[in-house]
């Protein structure tokens, strides 16, 4: 990437307007059962959104192929086609069925790396995800078991382990990782789903109320999360993690080497990495979406690698002026 096509500006800022409208929209769908009808308000409102960024975005990490509109699907170009070039993930909603069913923790999520940065997962949807702030990523193995991370975590942290919590998703495969939590005496928080926010939280320093994300979780949402980790210095490591003898033989087909161990570094190369995020339901992270007689309120998240700065942005949303130009219908 030539210097002048490299980006000299904080996209996450811009970005991030494409998430306040991806939230909007979804928001009004909170609770009604109604996955795909939440999921495309989403995609339509961050496309258009997008689509205004000054940027040659081409979407690396989507939701769907392209004869599966409405997704934003890999290969996509976004943006005005003005340079920075960019890579982009997108992910309208991290946590659909959350969404859905009204339950706390879902975000409009999307992150922005130059040109070539992001790692492509191919056949792969799942990884085993490990993170922690960077005070201790020098203390944890993925090959380790788990109780002997839990320890390391604490001497690195000056916490004992009774006093750590872990995150995970409560899933089925997850049932010898959550015994060896328990049997090792530390604290454990379950989520039904969206882990990127999860991971936010155990890479932060400054949010301490989780200090270990544990799982295997989507690999797309990992590539997501290691922009946000490069923001504030968090560690991460994964290993791809095949759902099938099938998608196991895929890989290995494509040249993927399936026991190496990935860093926020591996999944996205580079030290100008974007990461922006807006609750749409209320969590633990960001709060969600508020209508009021005005408008609504909404809060994000926006970080930039390069700078290592993260803001907090709470925006008021005036429907009555956004409805006189808007493209997405508020």
């Amino acid at each position: 990437m030539s210097p002048e096509e490299r980006p000299d500006r904080n996209l996450a800022i811009e970005i991030m307007r494409a998430t306040e409208s991806a939230a909007l929209a979804a928001a009004r769908w909170q609770g009604r059962g109604e996955k795909v009808n939440g999921d495309q308000a989403a995609v339509d409102a961050m496309r258009k959104m997008l689509d205004t960024v000054h940027m040659d975005g081409t979407v690396i990490i989507g939701e769907g192929e392209k004869d599966e509109a409405p997704m934003l699907y890999n290969g996509e170009h976004v943006g005005t086609g003005e340079p920075p070039k960019v890579d982009i993930a997108v992910d309208p909603i991290d946590g659909t069925r959350l969404l859905a069913e009204g339950r706390p923790g879902s975000l409009a999520v999307l992150a922005a790396a130059e040109d070539g940065a992001m790692f492509d997962p191919g056949p792969c949807v799942y990884m085993e995800k490990l993170v922690v702030a960077g005070e201790a990523k020098d203390a944890v193995d993925l090959d380790r078991p788990l109780e002997g991370n839990l320890d390391a975590i604490a001497r690195a942290s000056g916490k004992e382990v009774r006093d750590l919590t872990v995150i995970m998703l409560d899933r089925d495969r997850h049932e010898d990782a959550k015994r060896a939590v328990r049997e090792a005496g530390a604290r454990l928080q379950l989520i039904t789903d969206g882990d990127v926010a999860a991971g936010v939280l155990a890479a932060w320093d400054e949010r301490p109320e989780i200090d270990l994300l544990y799982g295997i979780g989507g690999t797309p949402e990992g590539v997501s999360l290691a922009c946000a980790i490069k923001a504030v210095d968090g560690y991460m490591l994964g290993r791809l993690w095949p759902r099938s003898d099938s998608e196991r033989q895929a890989a290995v087909d494509g040249g993927y080497d399936l026991e190496s161990i990935l860093t926020a570094d591996d999944l996205v190369s580079g030290d100008d990495a974007f990461f922006a995020c807006t609750g749409i339901t209320p969590g633990q992270l960001v709060s969600g979406v508020t209508f009021d007689p005005h408008g609504a309120v909404t809060e994000s998240l926006v970080m930039r690698s390069k700078s290592g700065t993260v803001r907090t942005i709470r925006a008021r949303h005036r429907f009555t002026k956004l409805r006189q130009y808007a493209s997405v219908d508020y």
